[in-house]
Protein backbone atom coordinates (compact mmCIF):
# COMPACT_ATOMS: atom_id res chain seq x y z
CA UNK A 1 0.00 0.00 0.00
CA UNK A 2 1.22 3.61 -0.83
CA UNK A 3 1.93 6.00 1.97
CA UNK A 4 0.17 9.26 1.46
CA UNK A 5 0.54 11.91 3.52
CA UNK A 6 -2.22 14.01 5.60
CA UNK A 7 -1.01 17.09 3.74
CA UNK A 8 -1.47 15.35 0.08
CA UNK A 9 -4.86 13.72 0.91
CA UNK A 10 -6.09 16.87 2.46
CA UNK A 11 -5.25 18.26 -0.43
CA UNK A 12 -7.29 16.13 -2.40
CA UNK A 13 -10.27 15.42 -0.70
CA UNK A 14 -13.77 16.85 -1.94
CA UNK A 15 -11.86 17.38 -5.71
CA UNK A 16 -13.46 14.76 -7.95
CA UNK A 17 -10.58 14.41 -10.54
CA UNK A 18 -7.92 14.35 -7.55
CA UNK A 19 -10.06 11.90 -5.46
CA UNK A 20 -10.06 9.47 -8.62
CA UNK A 21 -5.95 10.37 -9.19
CA UNK A 22 -5.36 9.45 -5.10
CA UNK A 23 -7.66 6.40 -5.69
CA UNK A 24 -5.16 5.09 -8.75
CA UNK A 25 -1.59 6.10 -7.24
CA UNK A 26 -0.58 2.99 -5.70
CA UNK A 27 -1.25 1.37 -8.84
CA UNK A 28 0.40 4.33 -11.04
CA UNK A 29 3.60 4.29 -8.82
CA UNK A 30 3.79 0.88 -8.98
CA UNK A 31 4.23 0.84 -12.72
CA UNK A 32 6.58 3.76 -12.89
CA UNK A 33 9.09 1.75 -10.52
CA UNK A 34 8.24 -0.95 -13.06
CA UNK A 35 9.34 1.08 -16.02
CA UNK A 36 12.50 2.58 -14.58
CA UNK A 37 13.55 -0.75 -11.85
CA UNK A 38 12.91 1.43 -9.16
CA UNK A 39 13.93 0.87 -5.65
CA UNK A 40 12.13 3.28 -3.24
CA UNK A 41 12.65 4.98 -0.14
CA UNK A 42 10.19 6.28 2.39
CA UNK A 43 7.75 9.32 0.33
CA UNK A 44 8.97 12.63 1.68
CA UNK A 45 6.95 14.66 3.91
CA UNK A 46 6.86 18.03 4.93
CA UNK A 47 4.83 21.62 4.79
CA UNK A 48 5.93 21.49 0.95
CA UNK A 49 4.74 18.31 0.17
CA UNK A 50 0.96 18.89 -0.59
CA UNK A 51 0.41 18.81 -4.16
CA UNK A 52 2.36 15.61 -5.42
CA UNK A 53 3.71 12.42 -4.17
CA UNK A 54 7.22 12.38 -3.79
CA UNK A 55 9.77 9.80 -2.92
CA UNK A 56 13.57 8.98 -3.30
CA UNK A 57 14.48 6.30 -5.41
CA UNK A 58 17.28 3.86 -6.36
CA UNK A 59 17.91 3.05 -10.11
CA UNK A 60 19.16 -0.75 -10.83
CA UNK A 61 22.43 1.60 -11.84
CA UNK A 62 22.69 2.78 -8.53
CA UNK A 63 21.58 6.14 -9.27
CA UNK A 64 19.88 8.65 -6.47
CA UNK A 65 16.92 9.82 -7.81
CA UNK A 66 13.32 11.11 -7.16
CA UNK A 67 10.11 9.75 -8.14
CA UNK A 68 7.36 12.33 -8.37
CA UNK A 69 3.95 12.02 -9.10
CA UNK A 70 1.57 15.17 -9.47
CA UNK A 71 -1.72 15.45 -8.51
CA UNK A 72 -3.89 17.20 -10.95
CA UNK A 73 -2.82 20.78 -10.48
CA UNK A 74 -3.81 23.99 -12.85
CA UNK A 75 -0.99 25.71 -12.13
CA UNK A 76 1.42 22.64 -11.94
CA UNK A 77 0.09 21.20 -15.59
CA UNK A 78 3.44 21.96 -17.54
CA UNK A 79 6.00 21.13 -14.80
CA UNK A 80 7.78 18.71 -16.78
CA UNK A 81 7.93 20.52 -19.90
CA UNK A 82 9.42 23.75 -18.12
CA UNK A 83 12.12 21.35 -16.55
CA UNK A 84 13.10 20.12 -19.79
CA UNK A 85 13.40 23.56 -20.50
CA UNK A 86 15.23 24.77 -18.23
CA UNK A 87 18.00 21.49 -18.53
CA UNK A 88 18.78 21.33 -14.82
CA UNK A 89 20.10 25.40 -15.34
CA UNK A 90 19.02 26.01 -12.09
CA UNK A 91 16.48 23.16 -11.38
CA UNK A 92 16.80 19.86 -11.06
CA UNK A 93 17.42 17.75 -13.75
CA UNK A 94 14.61 16.16 -15.33
CA UNK A 95 15.78 12.38 -16.09
CA UNK A 96 12.46 10.65 -17.55
CA UNK A 97 9.03 11.18 -18.34
CA UNK A 98 6.31 8.44 -17.74
CA UNK A 99 3.30 10.59 -19.21
CA UNK A 100 0.85 7.44 -18.67
CA UNK A 101 1.05 7.60 -15.12
CA UNK A 102 2.09 11.25 -14.79
CA UNK A 103 5.35 10.23 -13.16
CA UNK A 104 9.09 12.26 -13.47
CA UNK A 105 11.97 10.75 -12.80
CA UNK A 106 14.18 13.70 -11.51
CA UNK A 107 17.55 14.13 -10.05
CA UNK A 108 17.87 13.83 -6.22
CA UNK A 109 19.15 17.42 -4.16
CA UNK A 110 22.00 16.02 -1.42
CA UNK A 111 22.16 16.94 1.61
CA UNK A 112 18.61 18.30 0.09
CA UNK A 113 18.09 21.19 3.20
CA UNK A 114 16.16 23.57 2.09
CA UNK A 115 16.91 27.44 1.81
CA UNK A 116 14.69 28.13 4.36
CA UNK A 117 17.03 27.21 6.80
CA UNK A 118 19.29 30.16 6.31
CA UNK A 119 18.34 33.55 7.40
CA UNK A 120 16.36 35.56 5.36
CA UNK A 121 18.63 37.98 4.21
CA UNK A 122 20.72 35.22 2.60
CA UNK A 123 17.40 33.14 1.47
CA UNK A 124 16.89 36.79 -0.23
CA UNK A 125 20.52 36.50 -2.15
CA UNK A 126 19.77 33.00 -2.99
CA UNK A 127 16.55 34.21 -4.42
CA UNK A 128 18.15 37.07 -6.20
CA UNK A 129 20.82 34.53 -7.96
CA UNK A 130 18.17 31.91 -9.14
CA UNK A 131 16.10 33.91 -10.90
CA UNK A 132 18.34 35.77 -13.16
CA UNK A 133 18.68 31.82 -14.59
CA UNK A 134 15.51 30.82 -14.73
CA UNK A 135 14.59 33.98 -16.42
CA UNK A 136 15.10 33.02 -20.20
CA UNK A 137 13.32 34.03 -23.47
CA UNK A 138 11.07 30.45 -24.09
CA UNK A 139 12.01 28.58 -27.66
CA UNK A 140 9.62 28.56 -30.81
CA UNK A 141 7.02 25.84 -30.10
CA UNK A 142 7.17 26.02 -26.14
CA UNK A 143 4.07 25.57 -25.11
CA UNK A 144 4.18 26.97 -22.04
CA UNK A 145 0.93 28.89 -20.99
CA UNK A 146 0.87 32.98 -20.21
CA UNK A 147 0.74 34.37 -16.91
CA UNK A 148 -2.49 35.91 -17.73
CA UNK A 149 -4.04 32.09 -17.79
CA UNK A 150 -3.03 31.70 -14.17
CA UNK A 151 -4.80 35.13 -13.16
CA UNK A 152 -7.60 34.57 -15.27
CA UNK A 153 -8.42 31.94 -13.03
CA UNK A 154 -7.24 33.38 -9.76
CA UNK A 155 -9.51 36.53 -10.70
CA UNK A 156 -12.91 34.23 -11.12
CA UNK A 157 -12.48 32.45 -8.22
CA UNK A 158 -12.01 36.16 -6.68
CA UNK A 159 -15.00 37.42 -8.07
CA UNK A 160 -16.81 34.22 -7.10
CA UNK A 161 -15.68 35.54 -2.98
CA UNK A 162 -17.39 38.69 -3.77
CA UNK A 163 -19.66 38.43 -0.46
CA UNK A 164 -16.36 37.63 1.70
CA UNK A 165 -14.01 40.71 0.87
CA UNK A 166 -13.38 42.83 3.85
CA UNK A 167 -12.29 45.57 1.32
CA UNK A 168 -14.05 45.63 -2.09
CA UNK A 169 -12.15 49.14 -3.45
CA UNK A 170 -8.82 47.35 -2.15
CA UNK A 171 -10.11 44.35 -4.08
CA UNK A 172 -11.23 46.06 -7.16
CA UNK A 173 -7.84 48.58 -7.40
CA UNK A 174 -6.18 44.85 -7.13
CA UNK A 175 -8.15 43.70 -9.99
CA UNK A 176 -7.36 46.73 -12.27
CA UNK A 177 -4.08 46.78 -11.27
CA UNK A 178 -3.50 43.03 -12.54
CA UNK A 179 -5.10 44.11 -16.31
CA UNK A 180 -2.64 47.13 -15.79
CA UNK A 181 0.76 44.91 -15.08
CA UNK A 182 -0.32 42.35 -18.09
CA UNK A 183 -1.64 44.87 -20.35
CA UNK A 184 1.98 46.44 -20.35
CA UNK A 185 4.68 43.60 -19.70
CA UNK A 186 7.21 43.96 -22.88
CA UNK A 187 8.92 41.21 -22.21
CA UNK A 188 7.86 37.53 -21.52
CA UNK A 189 10.31 35.33 -19.70
CA UNK A 190 9.87 31.68 -18.38
CA UNK A 191 8.52 32.19 -14.45
CA UNK A 192 8.50 29.55 -11.65
CA UNK A 193 5.51 31.43 -9.84
CA UNK A 194 6.41 29.27 -6.79
CA UNK A 195 9.68 30.12 -6.19
CA UNK A 196 10.14 30.41 -2.47
CA UNK A 197 12.70 29.21 0.14
CA UNK A 198 10.95 25.93 0.52
CA UNK A 199 11.56 25.40 -3.33
CA UNK A 200 14.90 25.71 -3.26
CA UNK A 201 17.49 22.71 -2.00
CA UNK A 202 21.14 22.35 -1.65
CA UNK A 203 22.83 20.21 -3.77
CA UNK A 204 25.49 18.69 -4.78
CA UNK A 205 25.97 19.45 -8.99
CA UNK A 206 25.28 23.17 -7.83
CA UNK A 207 25.04 24.77 -3.84
CA UNK A 208 21.15 25.25 -4.55
CA UNK A 209 18.49 24.04 -7.27
CA UNK A 210 15.00 24.83 -7.74
CA UNK A 211 12.23 22.36 -7.70
CA UNK A 212 8.08 22.46 -7.87
CA UNK A 213 8.27 25.28 -10.45
CA UNK A 214 4.38 26.01 -11.57
CA UNK A 215 5.50 27.05 -15.15
CA UNK A 216 4.01 30.38 -16.94
CA UNK A 217 5.64 33.09 -19.94
CA UNK A 218 5.22 36.53 -18.42
CA UNK A 219 6.23 39.73 -16.45
CA UNK A 220 9.50 38.89 -14.59
CA UNK A 221 8.69 41.35 -11.82
CA UNK A 222 5.74 38.86 -10.63
CA UNK A 223 8.44 35.77 -10.06
CA UNK A 224 9.80 37.02 -6.34
CA UNK A 225 6.09 37.40 -5.07
CA UNK A 226 5.79 34.49 -3.44
CA UNK A 227 9.21 34.47 -1.39
CA UNK A 228 8.04 37.84 -0.27
CA UNK A 229 4.77 36.67 0.94
CA UNK A 230 6.07 33.94 2.65
CA UNK A 231 8.17 36.45 5.25
CA UNK A 232 4.84 37.90 6.44
CA UNK A 233 6.81 40.05 9.49
CA UNK A 234 9.33 41.96 7.44
CA UNK A 235 6.57 42.85 5.02
CA UNK A 236 3.94 43.91 7.74
CA UNK A 237 7.10 46.13 9.18
CA UNK A 238 9.07 47.27 6.39
CA UNK A 239 6.80 46.24 3.18
CA UNK A 240 8.69 49.32 0.39
CA UNK A 241 12.01 48.23 1.70
CA UNK A 242 11.09 44.66 1.51
CA UNK A 243 10.39 45.20 -1.94
CA UNK A 244 12.56 46.71 -3.01
CA UNK A 245 16.02 45.14 -1.75
CA UNK A 246 14.86 42.07 -3.05
CA UNK A 247 13.73 43.46 -6.00
CA UNK A 248 17.16 44.55 -6.42
CA UNK A 249 18.93 41.82 -5.40
CA UNK A 250 17.18 39.85 -8.82
CA UNK A 251 17.54 42.90 -10.80
CA UNK A 252 14.11 43.52 -11.16
CA UNK A 253 11.66 46.68 -11.31
CA UNK A 254 10.71 47.10 -8.13
CA UNK A 255 8.04 49.63 -9.08
CA UNK A 256 6.38 46.85 -10.77
CA UNK A 257 7.31 43.96 -7.68
CA UNK A 258 5.40 46.25 -5.71
CA UNK A 259 2.39 46.16 -7.72
CA UNK A 260 2.28 42.54 -8.18
CA UNK A 261 2.60 42.13 -4.25
CA UNK A 262 0.07 44.37 -4.04
CA UNK A 263 -2.15 42.23 -6.48
CA UNK A 264 -1.20 39.23 -4.82
CA UNK A 265 -2.03 40.08 -1.69
CA UNK A 266 -5.89 41.24 -2.50
CA UNK A 267 -7.03 39.20 -5.54
CA UNK A 268 -5.16 35.78 -5.56
CA UNK A 269 -7.78 33.53 -3.46
CA UNK A 270 -5.56 32.57 -0.38
CA UNK A 271 -6.26 32.82 3.69
CA UNK A 272 -2.97 33.29 4.19
CA UNK A 273 -2.79 36.77 5.22
CA UNK A 274 -6.50 36.91 6.92
CA UNK A 275 -4.73 38.97 9.86
CA UNK A 276 -3.02 42.12 8.48
CA UNK A 277 -3.12 41.65 5.05
CA UNK A 278 -5.13 44.57 4.17
CA UNK A 279 -2.68 47.16 6.17
CA UNK A 280 0.56 45.57 4.26
CA UNK A 281 -1.58 45.78 0.97
CA UNK A 282 -2.39 49.19 2.02
CA UNK A 283 1.37 49.84 2.41
CA UNK A 284 2.14 48.67 -1.04
CA UNK A 285 -0.60 50.01 -2.67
Amino acid sequence: MTFVSDRLATSCRGVPERERWLDGLGAAVDAACERWGLELGRPFEGPEVSAAWVAPAVTPAGERVVLKLGMPHFEAAHEARALALWAGDPTVWLIDVDDEHGAMLLERCEPGTPLRALPERDQDAVIGAVIKRLHRSPPPGHGLRPLSAMWDAWSAERRRDEAAWSDAGLVLDGLARRDELLRTTTEHVMLATDLHAGNVLAARREPWLVIDPKPFVGDAAYDVTQHLLNGPERLRTDPLGTVARVADLAGLDAERVRVWTFVRLVVAPTDAWSDGGDAVARALA
